[in-house]
């Protein structure tokens, strides 16, 4: 799609786009249309994300919060973004600690190790770092599920944001509801037995909870709040891993617990 036709794209044509997208979502082969050229600028990709996100409520599917992506600099610049981007959380695509997940259900299917944080009160724009951790009523290891294909040309951020952040689901540990106080915590990504990816020393709450500020004014501008009851996944540090030949997945935080899937 040339650059001159992206401010032409009008509903109807958003909405057929969306329509394939979420046929291609469920055949787990998401996003063939990007296959073949289709590019739009990131106004429009949100838009496209939105015209999903209303098929997927019309079947009856619910949204239960959102997650953070390219909070990294380095991950914004390679995927052509100014700033961070979100995306949407399905009930649907909620699964417990433990839980057995088919490989064949996803495409290349990919894992962050990450935190979530369910919220006990709204988050507005302007808050602090304490004022946010404030509303948070819990925090959650987790593993959060990725089908990790790009079929555009780079940079992919319209891709990205039009996939709904390529995100494809959450496996969440036990709730810490005890947030008393700043703490130090590492997170270990490990496949088999062996880490894979891995941090030495992440704080609650100023790292955990560094782009939820962001997060709130940015769905604010697209006339949604982020309310009380919402799960929020606060953003990864590092990219999404392939799982592979691996079939054990866990992820391990020495301040909030642990978590863990089978992929078979």
């Amino acid at each position: 799609m040339e650059a001159s036709d992206r401010m032409q794209i009008d509903d109807a044509r958003i909405d057929a786009i969306a329509a394939r997208m979420l046929a291609d979502y469920d055949a787990a082969t998401p996003g063939t249309i990007y296959a073949e050229g289709l590019r739009l600028d990131l106004s429009d990709a949100w838009r496209l994300q939105t015209a999903v996100t209303r098929l997927r409520e019309a079947r009856g599917e619910r949204v239960v919060g959102y997650k953070i992506g390219c909070v990294e600099p380095g991950n914004q610049q390679l995927m052509g973004v100014p700033h961070p981007v979100w995306g949407r959380l399905w009930a649907s695509e909620q699964h417990r600690d433990g839980a057995v997940l088919a490989k064949s259900d996803y495409a290349n299917v990919s894992i962050e190790a990450e935190f979530g944080v369910t919220l006990s009160d709204g988050v507005v724009p302007g808050m602090s770092i304490d004022e946010v951790a404030a509303c948070v009523d819990a925090v959650y290891p987790l593993l959060e599920l990725h089908n990790l294909v790009m079929r555009g040309e780079a940079p992919n951020g319209h891709e990205l944001v039009g996939n709904n952040c390529i995100h494809s689901g959450v496996v969440r540990g036990a709730p810490v509801t005890d947030l008393r106080g700043a703490r130090q915590t590492d997170l270990n990504l490990v496949y088999d037995g062996s880490v894979v990816d891995q941090w030495a020393s992440l704080s609650w709450p100023d790292d955990l909870l560094a782009a939820v500020d962001w997060l709130a004014g940015n769905l604010e501008a697209h006339g949604i709040a982020l309310k009380a009851g919402d799960l929020v996944l606060t953003g990864a540090w590092g990219p999404p891993i392939p799982v592979r030949d691996h079939s054990s997945v866990e992820v391990r935080s020495c301040g909030f617990g642990h978590v863990s899937a089978t992929f078979n």
